[in-house]
């Protein structure tokens, strides 16, 4: 009888009715939307994507705390996937979606805070391991770090698809929420409590960390200059991970308590106008981090520079290997070219110094 009161077969019209919910986007909103999150979400493939890529190549990273920074810019880069699928499947086309696709618009977005939440979570244990024995590296074996990658992964992957796997108000349409139509409010309020809690555990492992480091500085200011100065490097590190869990809490705890609200039923709280904004607060995390990256890190910014600098170089002789396959008799005048040795003393005096 339960499942004859189920609606499987209804597209996302028919949940949108049943809340009560209206897509006010207009199309100048919607393009304004899709071109401003457009420019986002390239600066967001892009600058994680070298991230990852300065990790890989740069031999000073290989290690346990930037493995897993790495692992934080693979989920910013999901994050840039599922915001561009978000907005070309938004607005008008949304009551069009069938419910497995609406699924899956939501659990993409899902998948990706599950994974930075799961990763700054290891990465403050992984601080906190390694600060307490006053080191600027944990002990974790490549192997350790694998599986605690692979673990972040499967995590978040299940808890991106817990709704599409029963936990939604498909059969109940009384519990829908306004903002997911059908997802369940008791869903809501799981993962937004759930999530606050990670956060409060968060903050208070780094305020334990940052008092520990403030002693111990404290302790070392009696010693000699070049002592502290060894010391000195995992409290810069502490620093940058520190400055992205800031920015995490910041743009994530408004969306998280509209959520709640969402799944308290509020009916005062103005969702649908507050929800756009969230979404843009989320958005201008996944932007945020890699300029922490660089700017807290002075290795990671060379490295970026490094990178630029490669790309550019490849892309220069991409051009130069093209011009010379052309025949001489193209209608190009090749005597308008300079010389190679002039090319690459241009290039030399334009490129940034590593």
């Amino acid at each position: 009888m339960a499942q004859n009161n189920c609606h499987y077969n209804e597209s996302m019209q028919f949940f949108y009715d049943k809340v009560g919910k209206r897509q006010n986007l207009t199309s100048t909103m919607l393009i304004t939307v899709q071109v401003v999150g457009s420019t986002f979400c390239i600066f967001i493939l892009v600058a994680n994507s070298m991230v990852i890529a300065a990790v890989i190549t740069n031999k000073r990273f290989h290690y346990p705390f930037y493995y897993l920074l790495a692992n934080l810019a693979a989920s910013d880069f999901l994050a840039g996937i599922a915001y561009v699928y978000l907005m070309f499947n938004t607005g008008d086309v949304s009551p069009t979606l069938t419910i497995r696709e609406y699924f899956f618009r939501q659990g993409l977005l899902d998948v990706s805070l599950s994974a930075s939440l799961a990763n700054l979570l290891v990465i403050a244990l992984e601080r906190y391991i390694s600060v307490m024995n006053w080191k600027v590296h944990s002990n974790l074996t490549k192997r350790r770090v694998t599986l605690l990658i692979v673990l972040v992964w499967s995590i978040s992957i299940f808890m991106g698809a817990v709704p599409s796997m029963g936990w939604n108000c498909i059969c109940s349409l009384d519990s829908c929420s306004k903002m997911a139509p059908i997802f369940s409010r008791s869903y809501l309020i799981f993962w937004s409590v759930s999530n606050l809690i990670i956060f409060v555990a968060m903050v208070a492992i780094y305020m334990r960390i940052y008092a520990y480091v403030k002693r111990k500085t404290t302790m070392l200011m009696s010693h000699t200059s070049s002592s502290l100065n060894r010391k000195r490097t995992p409290i810069k590190l502490i620093k940058t991970v520190m400055a992205v869990l800031g920015a995490f809490v910041v743009c994530w705890t408004p969306g998280l308590i509209v959520m709640l609200l969402d799944g308290l039923n509020c009916e005062d709280c103005y969702l649908q106008k507050l929800k756009s904004l969230m979404l843009l607060l989320a958005v201008a995390n996944s932007v945020m981090n890699p300029c922490i990256y660089s700017y807290k890190d002075e290795e990671m910014w060379t490295t970026f520079k490094n990178l630029m600098r490669c790309i550019g170089n490849g892309t220069r002789r991409q051009r130069s290997t093209r011009a010379n396959a052309k025949p001489l008799g193209s209608s190009q005048d090749t005597s308008t070219s300079p010389p190679a040795s002039e090319e690459r003393k241009s290039d030399d005096n334009g490129s940034f110094d590593s």
